[in-house]
């Protein structure tokens, strides 16, 4: 029987030559969309350019100017929390599958890691011939009475205290006599030990420069700072330093003010270096962490006991959200065994101990 196309079959293969054009027009624009979108190394160039910024900008913290609102010791101050950064950069850097940001992104985690890469793991071990700690108490603490018992318990052997008031003095005295017979006070800083003191005087952290000596005495010392002493051990004396350097300031007008602290940290890095050699121990609230530049004379002679057998960046302030170590151990002719952040009383700042060796 002979075969007769009909319309309907005309039509199919009308259709099939449609459909096979229509797809071939598509394949064009896909391969045409394809091969206009960036590659893996052109996406995301803002990206890779952050992370380069992130990485030079802690990589040269040390050159940004302090001549200007003291940008850079707030920028070494809060430097840690510079490396947050990476993994928001790390995830837009996924999202935009970028592979120049990802590589990019190696800069900063290299630089963060050779920054504070030591303090992540845990140094500490065990031992230690003496237990220094220290607190800055806070003017306004509400309960002296507990943060004294709560110190008391915390095995020191020594204990620095800062901030101290004329009305709360009285009340630590009262509830550390037990546990330290021998104490000293100087004005706002005092210390508590387990073992003889001697040889203590003040000083004058504040009031530095040519007017210096105008200021009555009385006055200069109900406001003092600092202090030397020294402590008999069974190991010979140790030298131990007491301070609490003057506040800094962030507002519109002088960006990071730090005038009072940076006064007293040259007098007291003059003080260590022209006191007593060997053992040597300081104690207390300086006012700024040690990636700040304005320790450098400090911390070329004293070490710090938190980097060198902590188990973290030992934050205490503030204390119910620590963000900064302003509250410093540092030490010079004795090993540090093991550093630690004690837990928080009364005060806005955690109080701080270690464990040191002959």
């Amino acid at each position: 029987m002979a075969q007769v196309d009909t319309p309907e079959a005309g039509q199919g293969a009308v259709g099939r030559r449609d459909s096979g054009a229509g797809t071939w027009r598509a394949g064009i624009r896909r391969a045409i969309r394809v091969g206009s979108r960036p590659g893996p190394w052109k996406r995301g160039p803002v990206l890779a350019a952050l992370a380069l910024l992130l990485g030079l900008f802690m990589l040269l913290h040390a050159k940004i100017p302090n001549r200007i609102g003291g940008l850079g010791s707030l920028a070494e101050t809060f430097l840690p929390w510079f490396g947050l950064f990476v993994p928001v950069l790390l995830a837009g850097a996924l999202w935009r599958r970028s592979a120049s940001a990802m590589v990019a992104l190696l800069l900063p985690v290299v630089v963060w890691l050779n920054l504070f890469g030591g303090l992540l793991g845990d140094k500490s071990h065990a031992g230690g011939d003496l237990t220094v700690a220290e607190q800055n108490v806070n003017a306004d603490n509400p309960d002296p009475v507990g943060t004294a018992r709560d110190l008391a318990a915390s095995g020191a052997d020594v204990l620095a205290l800062v901030e101290l008031t004329p009305r709360a003095t009285g009340t630590y005295e009262r509830e550390l006599a037990k546990t330290y017979p021998y104490h000293t006070v100087q004005g706002t800083v005092g210390l508590w030990s387990r073992l003889p003191l001697s040889d203590t005087r003040p000083i004058d952290i504040m009031d530095y420069g040519p007017l210096a000596d105008t200021v009555p005495v009385d006055k200069k010392m109900a406001s003092n700072r600092a202090l030397r002493t020294t402590v008999a051990t069974d190991h010979g004396p140790l030298t131990v330093y007491v301070a609490h350097l003057g506040s800094v300031r962030v507002n519109p007008e002088a960006g990071f003010w730090t005038a009072s602290r940076d006064i007293g940290v040259r007098v007291l890095d003059k003080a260590v270096a022209t006191g007593p050699r060997g053992r040597v121990v300081l104690l207390g609230d300086l006012n700024g962490t040690l990636d700040d530049r304005a320790f450098a004379g400090i911390t070329s002679q004293l070490r710090s006991a938190q980097d060198a057998a902590g188990d973290g960046f030992g934050f205490t302030w503030p204390a119910k959200f620590p963000v900064a170590r302003i509250d410093q151990i540092l030490v010079r002719g004795v090993e540090p065994d093991s550093s630690w952040v004690l837990p928080a009383t009364g005060s806005d700042h955690l109080p701080v101990a270690a464990a040191i060796s002959w």
